[in-house]
């Protein structure tokens, strides 16, 4: 959540930045509820010095003390609606987004970066349907529509990719994780999918727990709750797992293939560093990603998102998009964004500072996805880059 003091002491600046995610209303809710709680405290505070009596007390005493304490009871229950009512809304109000991102609020608004490598000049270029074997007829049978199996020498490829992605990581330092992929509501509040992204997540009622649609949320709360000695830090995480949406408002969109599915697999980056260094963790997480796009030969290129077209926890977010031959256009394979201390706040992580405890930043990039995949079948037309035959893959893929 915002460092709402901060908030306090710049109302006019904050709301300016949110406005830019579209969250300017929220923000003057949460300031209004936050009013309201702090003209209680000092009632409740008053109440509660008057409780505090010297000596024995006289039957007056008494009965005044009586008539206090039942006062102090509705005080503080109405101290503590207020403050129910304003981390509720606390939970709305999105990170502001960085300087650095530009306006808007979908793909036009993205600000280009830069572009690597040429794409590739087909006559006739087969999509990833035609030239990898997924079996989405025998999917949708058992698990419905948006499902498909990986066969054979398809399967082969992704897990090549997979394998790439974490021995190049760990051997810079990353430490590999496994997490699980069923994780508490706290998670998903603590990460900053919930609420604004629910309508995505799918949810097992009767065991209270929910299917995470990244790594990042379940190694986000690794540290949950800890203070963490400031010479741990950074600490670097690679996580393998499968990622569920259930992809809702996305109607009609990418309907053929594999392109937006129900469940995929990731390989996904997570840092929890001090402040000062979190801007440089972020380039550092971008030319990660970009290291292994370049090395499996892929064409791409690397764009700021919009402020409108972020996650709510992100202040600033790269997507890394990579060229797809059968649509003739770029697609996004990697999202890496800084979410300074948004998420810190919620999941309670701090590290021991110079003036105390103070929030870390927390980190996230995707290092290779599914969709990754599914670009070097299009760009080779079924033949394998060099560098994921030594992690199994074949020479080409053949259905």
């Amino acid at each position: 959540m915002i460092d709402l003091k901060a908030a306090r002491a710049n109302p006019a600046g904050v709301r300016t930045a949110l406005a830019r995610k579209g969250a300017a209303d929220a923000f003057d809710c949460l300031l209004e509820a936050d009013e309201r709680w702090r003209a209680l405290v000092p009632r409740v505070d008053e109440l509660r010095a008057k409780t505090k009596l010297k000596g024995k007390p006289t039957p007056e005493q008494l009965e005044e003390l009586q008539a206090v304490k039942a006062e102090l009871k509705s005080a503080e229950d109405e101290l503590a609606a207020a403050e129910d009512e304003r981390d509720a809304l606390a939970l709305r109000v999105p990170n502001p987004p960085d300087d650095d991102v530009p306006d808007g609020s979908n793909d036009a608004d993205a600000r280009e970066v830069r572009r690597v490598g040429e794409p590739p000049s087909l006559s006739d270029p087969r999509d990833h349907l035609e030239l990898g074997r997924f079996e989405m007829e025998r999917a949708a049978r058992m698990s419905g529509s948006r499902f498909g199996y990986w066969v054979g020498d398809t399967a082969r490829l992704a897990l090549a990719l997979y394998r790439l992605a974490l021995e190049r990581l760990a051997d810079k330092g990353f430490v590999t994780v496994l997490p699980p992929v069923l994780v508490r509501e706290e998670a998903l509040v603590g990460t900053g999918a919930f609420p604004s992204d629910e309508a995505n997540v799918y949810e097992l009622p009767e065991d209270d727990l929910y299917l995470a649609g990244t790594a990042e949320i379940p190694v986000a709360s690794i540290h949950a709750g800890e203070i963490l000695p400031a010479d741990d830090l950074p600490l670097r995480y690679v996580a393998f797992s499968p990622c569920f949406r259930r992809e809702a408002g996305a109607a009609g969109r990418d309907t053929r293939g594999m392109i937006r599915v129900h469940q995929f697999n990731k390989v996904e980056q997570f840092v929890l560093t001090r402040p000062e260094e979190s801007w440089d963790e972020l380039e550092l997480l971008l030319a990660n990603t970009e290291e292994l796009v370049r090395e499996v030969g892929l064409p791409y290129r690397v764009v700021v998102l919009p402020a409108g077209d972020m996650s709510s926890a992100s202040a600033k977010t790269y997507d890394v998009e990579v060229w797809f031959p059968s649509q003739e256009r770029y697609r996004e394979t990697a999202s890496i964004s800084n979410t300074t201390d948004f998420q810190a706040r919620r999941l309670q992580i701090r590290f021991r500072g110079e003036h105390g405890p103070e929030p870390v930043h927390m980190l996230n990039g995707t290092a290779v996805v599914d969709r990754m995949a599914l670009a070097i079948l299009e760009n080779f037309q079924g033949e394998v880059p060099d560098a994921l035959r030594a992690y199994g893959a074949p020479d080409r893929v053949t259905r």
